[in-house]
């Protein structure tokens, strides 16, 4: 369970499916009610595009993104950040977990525009140079992966929860990592490897 005020994996992916739905809506016509004061926006059109900037592993870039794309379509199409893999596409394994504003979230389920003014980093950006993450040298330490497909998303919630509590308990990391799915069953070395990470922390 998170505690009271954070924003749980769940809870995101709760909401981001609530907000493709009403985008949905929005896509194909439904009328949208105006603040107090604002008039309504108009519609956004299935085809339509719009400009969009990230700071990006540090970095700030600019694009523009048709309406339908997804964060993780754009970080990998775009800008080539292959380390986020895209599995179900669903929000369900995990694979393509990158942080935003400091919060591990599935990118495949975050529409490219609804990011626009977020920072996002991905696992490509976890290295300083030739020097990799304290989190990169634990999972390579202690074997913490298998085929390697889930293996960034990993890293990327690992981190996502150190940075906010760099001595989390073994419970604590269960949790931040239980919206990470390893096909290969690999769980114990991973485990192993996220809490040797929190020790470097």
């Amino acid at each position: 369970m998170s505690k009271k005020g954070n924003v749980s994996r769940r809870g995101f992916v709760k909401g981001a499916v609530a907000g493709l739905i009403v985008g949905a809506a929005a896509t194909y016509g439904a009328t949208q009610i105006a603040m107090p004061g604002k008039p309504a926006a108009p519609a956004v059109g299935p085809t339509d595009s719009a400009e969009v900037s990230y700071t990006l592993n540090g970095n700030p870039v600019s694009l523009l993104v048709d309406s339908r794309w997804t964060l993780a379509a754009v970080l990998r199409n775009e800008y080539s950040m292959k380390g986020t893999a895209i599995g179900c596409g669903l929000g369900e394994c995990g694979a393509c977990t990158v942080l935003m504003n400091g919060i591990a979230v599935p990118s495949c389920m975050v529409l490219a525009i609804d990011a626009d003014g977020a920072t996002i980093e991905t696992v490509e950006g976890l290295a300083s140079g030739e020097e990799l993450h304290p989190i990169q040298k634990a999972f390579i330490k202690n074997r913490g992966f298998q085929c390697g497909f889930c293996t960034p998303g990993f890293m990327m919630a690992t981190k996502g929860l150190l940075d906010k509590n760099p001595n989390p308990t073994e419970d604590e990391m269960r949790d931040a990592l239980s919206g990470n799915i390893c096909r290969c069953t690999g769980y114990v070395r991973i485990m192993e490897s996220a809490m040797e990470a929190a020790e470097a922390a």
